[in-house]
């Protein structure tokens, strides 16, 4: 089935920033001419999102890298993620009479520090090649002299008016005549220009200690906060080993504990021995297959998944093929699996950034950054400017989950990034926002690719469904799907018993996907960019 895409694919021979705002990606081009890295690349775009597109990122937030070194031929994994406050205690909401976090408001602001700045710095010290400050030029011109106000920015700021208002350092911002603003104004934030000042001047102690760090602790103990000056300073990005699997002809990196890379791994695992790419594209079997390895593999990280330095976090066998081969069983190649059967949990919103980086020395960046929510915790720090995330939510209350709120820990992270290669060489930097619709959007664009042939574009245009609920009254296994699906593909998904909420043609919940693909042959930098977002693949 031939499908028809709104955009080609753009190519370029040198480098490629790929993310969900033009603006962002540009920025990340700039700094490429400017003779800086992949990585220099990725943070010019991500702090320019932190301004330009704060209801899905921003400093407050969390960040997970993989890192492709060209010259040692190796990834590289940092976890940006940040860690639960000294004072967090899950027996503290228990006292309370709270039996879950809450998702907005200064608890979950504050329950852990934001860590995406600390892996900006780390990633930046080992293989940056630009000044940070120069990286941080663009996101603080458009904090201090203002940027365009996107409809779909105005539209997230209109839908969260309600959280934002009582949050009086917010509303200033994002409410500035005390309603959104229209698409097309232009949009400041001077607090948030003068803490990417002191980043850029100071580097990690700009930001985690001195005045940027006090005023965020002091919003912190005024307002009922958990972190403190100490718990910041204490915020570092770490460097791991990332995850790697296989599925067909291509090897997959993903990362590791605390994020749920390993979803991915293991969903392709249990599909590999259907055949995808000799059934139809689109047809029932491609997404009713997809589905049921979504809900093992979802099954399974609600089982483990936590900090890995708090829990032990079997990824190892979880990923391996034997292991799929003993799950498989549970599929069921005729109708939906009940969800008492395969259990899982969670909701699929949740709004993050994705940044792919490729520069002319074939070195990559696949950077996630993310405040979870929308707006994340709707709380901006004092005068700061910076948006808290609620990551913290994501702790579960309960002592006998690995994944229980403890001081210093790390909560489940939905966060993922991917890198691909075949034949020994990077192929592809691959990755979306969507919380728990990541790892379904992973799998589905690796499989638009390698099985069905499409080019990155083209596999991020593609339709697209997400399996879970998206609010408390949906079944857990709603499968939702865009109604670009073949009408015959949709009537069977129906019949063989899948709880289906149809969605129009295109839908922003189904997420943002962007990457950027190499040509073997040629080494032309193809990327794609997802119509859902604002954003553009820009090369040169």
């Amino acid at each position: 089935m031939n499908i028809s895409t709104g955009r080609p694919v753009t190519l370029a021979p040198s480098g490629m920033v790929t993310c969900p705002h033009s603006l962002a990606s540009q920025a990340g081009v700039d700094a490429l001419r400017g003779g800086g890295s992949a990585v220099d690349a990725a943070i010019a775009a991500s702090s320019t999102l932190a301004v330009i597109y704060p209801h899905m990122t921003g400093l407050g937030g969390d960040a997970f890298w993989l890192i492709y070194d060209a010259k040692t031929n190796s990834v590289r994994y940092l976890d940006g993620g940040g860690r639960a406050a000294a004072s967090a205690d899950a027996t503290w909401f228990a006292q309370q009479g709270q039996t879950e976090i809450p998702l907005r408001g200064i608890l979950p602001a504050t329950l852990t520090t934001p860590g995406a700045v600390s892996s900006w710095v780390e990633a930046h010290r080992q293989f940056g090649r630009l000044p940070l400050a120069r990286n941080l030029e663009a996101a603080i011109g458009y904090a201090r002299d203002g940027f365009p106000v996107t409809e779909r920015l105005a539209g997230w700021i209109e839908a969260t008016q309600a959280e934002l208002v009582p949050h009086l350092e917010s509303a200033s911002i994002f409410l500035p005549q005390g309603s959104a603003p229209r698409a097309g104004a232009r949009l400041c934030n001077p607090d948030l220009a003068r803490t990417l000042t002191a980043l850029a001047e100071g580097g990690h102690a700009g930001f985690y200690e001195g005045d940027v760090a006090r005023e965020l602790a002091r919003f912190s103990k005024d307002r009922g906060g958990f972190f403190t000056a100490r718990d910041l300073a204490a915020q570092s990005a770490r460097w791991g080993e990332p995850l790697r699997g296989s599925y067909r002809d291509v090897i997959i990196f993903e990362t590791p504990a605390p994020t749920q890379g390993f979803t991915v791994l293991e969903m392709l695992n249990l599909l590999e021995p259907f055949e995808l790419h000799r059934r139809p594209y689109l047809g029932a079997d491609h997404v009713h297959l997809m589905v049921q390895a979504k809900q093992i593999a979802f099954h399974d990280r609600d089982q483990y998944l936590a900090d890995p330095l708090f829990a032990a976090v079997p990824l190892q066998r979880l990923i391996s093929k034997a292991y799929a081969d003993a799950r498989r069983s549970l599929m069921h190649p005729a109708r939906a699996v009940p969800w008492d059967k395969i259990r899982s949990f969670g909701s699929l919103t949740g709004d993050t950034v994705f940044i792919a980086a490729v520069d002319a020395q074939g070195n990559a960046a696949a950077l996630i950054n993310s405040l979870y929510g929308v707006f994340g915790s709707c709380v901006v720090a004092g005068n700061t400017g910076v948006m808290l995330q609620n990551r913290g939510a994501y702790f579960s209350l309960d002592p006998k989950h690995p994944n229980c709120l403890a001081p210093g820990k790390t909560p489940l992270h939905t966060l993922i990034a991917s890198l691909a290669f075949r034949d020994h060489k990077l192929w592809g930097v691959v990755g979306c926002m969507g919380a728990d619709g990541q790892p379904q959007i992973h799998a589905q664009a690796y499989v638009n690719m390698i099985d069905f042939g499409r080019d990155i574009q083209q596999a991020v245009e593609a339709p697209r469904w997400l399996s879970g609920r998206f609010a408390l009254g949906e079944a857990r296994d709603t499968l939702h799907i865009e109604a670009r699906f073949p009408p015959q593909t949709i009537a069977e998904l129906e019949r063989r018993g899948h709880p289906l909420q149809r969605w129009g043609d295109w839908h922003e919940l189904a997420g943002h996907a962007h990457g950027i693909t190499i040509d073997p042959q040629s080494g032309m930098r193809c990327g794609g960019a997802d119509p859902r977002s604002d954003g553009a693949a820009i090369g040169y």
